[in-house]
């Protein structure tokens, strides 16, 4: 990576903007990751602004010199990810920079991959003065999908509920409409329109007939909807996720009958059952979803599936809303995870908290291990 070198109050607001600007992007890239960038002409002033806004068209930094135009020459691109150094279905914004006249590039995070990285060193080649590292965190969670499945090879699971304050996400006698507020709903979809598939098993197809395509929020891309039914027992003729509004995959056990798992109005995938045979393997799963350039997916399920990724160790970020209200019975949040002891629970790092109407909504991610006393 590039030396991090002395950076303005301009560029790292740059990149704040920046960031936002990355954000525009999500739910729409896949499987490319999402980029802002800022252009300040010479005199440190906002020249053009831009974000990448889908796969196979142009990046981040070509929408931004666009704007900026002749204002570009002898000023400074703020980037949020290393600008790529390979030539796919656009060209290498590095060179874009570089013929824009730009002489001072400030990027966020270095690319990871083998067929993209390598901007950084162009440029500094090229005699521009590159500094890397600026606001890194802030932007690699942004790009938090798109790093996951390049990293581990496996979309990112981001696992949202909705409970009263005691837990509950359905009273005794198994009601739960509505236990949240509108507003909590209505920010569910804004989850779901910033991610590449929604994910529910057979316990809520069977309880709630969900219909989890995204619904209020103007230019959403749909994402994919995918049902565990293990047994190919569960999604019958006119479920609600079978109405065409969004793309439909069922997931099945492999040693089923072939006759057996046709469904129409959705395509079907075989999986190995998991370990001891309940359920359906999650890491075949998550595999098979990252091969189809799924990137991010939003688990929805009940508390048996929420449960069987944290026991595999493979929930990523965490959206909690919880309402003012208690019902002291009915149903858990949190399945069985495998933990039995308090020196093992998933120990998480609270990256937002704000509130939805009456309710309140905390985002969390899996916390560092702490290390072990003495």
């Amino acid at each position: 990576m590039a030396p991090r070198a002395a950076v303005s109050e301009r560029e790292t607001a740059a990149m704040r903007r920046a960031i936002e600007l990355a954000a525009r992007g999500l739910g729409h890239t896949r499987p490319n990751p999402v980029v802002g960038c800022v252009i300040l002409g010479p005199d440190g002033e906002v020249a053009g602004e831009g974000w990448h806004r889908r796969a196979g068209g142009p990046h981040a930094e070509v929408h931004a010199l666009a704007e900026a135009g002749e204002a570009a020459r002898g000023g400074t691109a703020v980037v949020t990810l290393e600008p790529c150094n390979h030539t796919g279905r656009t060209g290498p914004c590095a060179r874009a920079l570089l013929a824009a006249g730009i002489t001072r590039v400030v990027y966020a995070v270095p690319d990871p991959t083998a067929d993209a990285r390598g901007g950084a060193a162009t440029l500094a080649a090229a005699g521009a003065e590159v500094s890397g590292g600026l606001l890194r965190a802030e932007a690699e969670a942004v790009n938090a999908a798109w790093l996951t499945a390049v990293r581990l090879g496996r979309p990112l699971v981001h696992w949202k509920y909705a409970a009263t304050l005691d837990g509950r996400t359905a009273a005794a006698d198994g009601t739960s409409r509505w236990i949240t507020s509108a507003a909590s709903r209505a920010d569910v979809h804004r989850l779901r329109a910033e991610s590449d598939a929604v994910l529910v098993g057979s316990g809520t197809l069977r309880a709630d007939d969900p219909h989890l395509a995204v619904r209020g929020v103007p230019g959403a891309a749909q994402p994919l909807r995918v049902a565990l039914d293990t047994e190919a027992a569960v999604v019958k003729p006119g479920a609600r996720i079978l109405d065409g509004a969004a793309p439909t995959l069922i997931a099945v056990a492999d040693d089923l009958p072939a006759g057996r798992t046709a469904t129409p109005g959705a395509e079907v995938v075989r999986l190995p059952r998991a370990d001891g045979g309940r359920g359906l393997s999650l890491p075949a799963l998550l595999a098979e979803l990252h091969r189809r350039e799924i990137r991010s997916v939003l688990l929805e399920g009940g508390p048996v599936l929420a449960g069987a990724f944290a026991a595999a160790g493979l929930i990523d970020r965490v959206t909690g809303y919880l309402a003012p209200a208690l019902l002291g019975a009915g149903p858990q949040a949190l399945g069985d995870a495998g933990i039995t002891t308090v020196s093992r629970a998933l120990r998480l790092a609270v990256t937002g908290l704000t509130r939805t109407g009456p309710d309140l909504r905390i985002t969390a991610v899996p916390a560092p291990a702490a290390p072990e006393e003495s």
